[in-house]
């Protein structure tokens, strides 16, 4: 019996990882939940779950989380708070494995303290691993702790290589949908609107990643995330957009083969490769392989796409500059959802970030931190001026 520790358990992520704890009770229990400020989720969740400790984002909800459970009866359930609370739950010593799906870099330190407190990890929070993935893959190296990706993406790279040595890689393939705008006309982006950049042709997803998937950030992240999972070079890893969205990922060896991995767009089927690894249990999720009867493949736009190429610009830079484009995208996202900018604002508040930005390489979690604040400082004064602008 493998016991979980969720990290985001409120989000899409971790509803689909409760949803195969379920499927499978004779494998895997809830050992602890992080569920951020989504009171009444967490409510239910540690009802159906009694896992042994729940975590929120303050103390003031954590309160009305403990009155609640103790009004129905549920006792055996600490209720904590905070970034403390959080980093509680991923080094809990009764878990065995941590899935880490809090958005952003909100749950960086609580996945650090995992590592280091040699629990296997989950991945499912790539700004993690952009921002800190030096940090994080050293730890887990020197600590002999697993890193396992739950991204559909990098979940995929991983099942190609099991059956390749790193040093017969050429080239990771990552597929994107292109989003909603694949075709639009370029000049049509400043009037795109937050209702149709929220409207993915393939993943139900949150706000924040559905935008990204939009303007391919989404994959550019991916891009850096490749690199310090596998450990290639930007230079190794390559996007190709595929619309059908029915291949994740390819894996190009040296001999000039390449392996796909195929299967439904449905996220718990990573999910459940990620728990069990390295086996891997029958489930229902099976594909139609009528769905690859189309399979189009089309390089990406950087004109169109200014995102992804400003990523893999940061890629090659490394240190700091993966963490401004993270940090500044976060805050350009948010603005353009707001309306304070618009769809092409979002690139432009990055790059302005990034130019900004000097060249350092944080070797520790604290400074990585405040390299993050800098650049959210910068990117929030550079959509302020924007929005007046408006």
């Amino acid at each position: 019996m493998k016991r979980l520790t969720i990290l985001g358990s409120t989000g899409s992520i971790g509803q689909s990882t409760l949803s195969i704890v379920e499927q499978f009770p004779e494998r895997f229990e809830v050992a602890a939940l992080a569920a951020g400020r989504n009171v009444e989720s967490a409510f239910a969740q540690a009802v159906r779950w009694r896992p042994q400790l729940v975590s929120l984002a303050t103390e003031e909800l954590a309160d009305r989380l403990s009155t609640r459970l103790k009004g129905a009866g549920v006792t055996e359930v600490q209720v904590t708070c905070g970034t403390k609370g959080t980093v509680d739950c991923a080094t809990l010593p009764s878990a065995d494995f941590v899935v880490s799906a809090i958005v952003g870099v909100s749950g960086l330190e609580a996945t650090h303290a995992a590592i280091l407190a040699g629990k296997p990890v989950g991945l499912a929070n790539k700004e993690c691993m952009v921002a800190a993935g030096e940090i994080l893959t050293r730890a887990a190296r020197e600590r002999n702790v697993p890193l396992l990706p739950i991204d559909s993406e990098h979940n995929a790279v991983h099942q190609c290589l099991r059956v390749g040595a790193r040093n017969e890689v050429k080239t990771i393939w990552l597929t994107a949908s292109g989003g909603p705008f694949r075709q639009l006309p370029v000049e049509q982006f400043a009037s795109i609107t937050p209702e149709q950049a929220l409207k993915h042709p393939t993943w139900v997803m949150g706000r924040r990643i559905t935008i990204d998937s939009a303007t391919l950030l989404n994959k550019g992240l991916e891009v850096i995330e490749a690199c310090r999972l596998f450990d290639v070079r930007p230079s190794q890893v390559r996007v190709t957009v595929h619309p059908q969205s029915t291949i994740h990922s390819l894996v190009e060896f040296i001999d000039g083969s390449i392996l796909a991995q195929i299967s439904v767009t449905d996220m718990r089927l990573p999910i459940l490769y990620a728990l069990a690894y390295p086996e891997r249990p029958a489930s229902t999720l099976t594909f139609d392989l009528a769905a690859l009867r189309q399979l189009d493949f089309e390089q990406p736009d950087f004109e169109r796409f200014t995102c992804l190429r400003l990523a893999f610009e940061a890629a090659e830079v490394g240190g700091v500059h993966p963490i401004a484009l993270n940090a500044a995208d976060e805050v350009a996202v948010d603005a353009f959802l707001d309306r304070q900018i618009s769809f092409t604002g979002i690139p432009d508040t990055i790059e302005q970030v990034l130019a900004s930005t000097p060249e350092a390489h944080p070797t520790t979690i604290p400074e990585v931190l405040a390299a993050d604040r800098v650049a959210r400082q910068t990117a929030r004064e550079l959509v302020a001026r924007a929005a007046q602008g408006r």
